[in-house]
């Protein structure tokens, strides 16, 4: 498939943009020249979003992902015809400490934008983000798209919500919805720096021990933000088929790291190699997790293009030309 040919003609909004992955989609969109409407809740002047200039280049649309009134108003003043629901409260420990924000941000929001979509007569497909955090604690590993949503922890609860409400708008009004799941998204241009990855490589960047909030037995999925874009954009370009509209698709590289495991990789990549601060303060989170991938292979013939080492270089070279610009300014 051309993938420049097929979005040529899309009128496309984007919730979550100034996000990890929302900024690197937005920035994919203008660079095949597509008519992108991105939804703005706060203005983060250091985000990947903002940094990359591509505030100049789509059209914004400034308020939250759970006010109805500004989505129904951006889906028809810009007649779009394709959303990609990324907008999230994506942190764990954000959601254990303040569950209300998280769920109106992750339930409300996501209902608010499938009633939108649901009521405009132009939208013809919708990608909707849950998380491999929406399946809660299983028996066995990996999951598989065919196992229940059982979130437990408010996190985990919130987007086992969003997945069964983009499911309730396909089976009972039709809307034209696919819905990824997927691991730990890990990039540059994350500027969460409680979350592992980024604040790992800072910490070694600084030549700092890193934190490690849990004991450091943890498993997940760590899955660069670039084969999450390819993923969700191909499930945007595959919609319109019986075996995809209305589908959850894992995507993840299969290949599920320790926290430990993860420092050393890190640390190897950066040759930096500092003993971690282990402070076992985590709670609330859930022990181990892992995808798998064979649904999408068979149906979508997706395959991670990175693997964990090429990602997280990537990342690493990312990260040190951010914090090189940060002092450059305050010299």
């Amino acid at each position: 498939m051309d993938r420049p040919q097929f979005w040529s003609d899309k009128k496309v909004f984007v919730t979550g943009a100034t996000g990890l992955l929302g900024s690197w989609l937005t920035a994919e969109l203008i660079r095949y020249r597509i008519s992108t409407v991105a939804l703005v809740r706060d203005y983060v002047p250091d985000s990947h979003f903002f940094l990359s200039g591509n505030q100049t280049r789509a059209i914004l649309v400034h308020g939250s992902v759970e006010d109805y009134p500004v989505v129904e108003r951006a889906l028809n003043e810009y007649e779009i015809d394709t959303v990609f629901h990324l907008g999230a409260q994506t942190i764990v420990q954000t959601a254990n400490r303040s569950p209300l924000s998280t769920f109106e941000a992750n339930i409300k929001g996501t209902w608010t934008v499938l009633e939108a979509c649901r009521r405009s007569p132009l939208v013809r497909r919708v990608v909707v983000a849950s998380s491999d955090k929406a399946y809660g604690s299983q028996g066995s590993l990996p999951y598989r798209e065919d196992m229940p949503l059982r979130g437990e922890h408010p996190y985990d609860v919130s987007k086992s919500c969003a997945d069964l409400l983009a499911q309730s708008y396909f089976k009972t009004y039709g809307l034209p919805l696919a819905i990824s799941r997927c691991g730990n998204i890990y990039g540059g241009g994350d500027l969460n720096f409680n979350r592992l990855v980024p604040g790992l490589i800072k910490s070694l960047l600084q030549k700092e021990p890193p934190l490690i909030r849990s004991d450091g037995t943890p498993t997940r999925d760590y899955f660069y933000v670039k084969d999450a874009l390819s993923a969700c954009l191909l499930l945007g370009e595959k919609l319109d088929g019986e075996d995809v509209r209305g589908q959850a698709f894992n995507f993840s590289n299969e290949r599920p790291l320790s926290v430990m495991e993860l420092v050393r990789t890190i640390g190897d990549l950066m040759e930096v190699h500092l003993d971690p601060v282990i402070l076992k303060t985590s709670s609330g989170e859930i022990q181990n997790q892992s995808l798998s991938n064979q649904k999408a292979r068979e149906v979508l013939g997706w395959e991670a293009e990175y693997s964990l080492e090429k990602g997280l270089a990537e990342t690493i070279a990312w990260y040190r030309a951010y914090f090189q610009r940060g002092m450059t300014r305050d010299t």
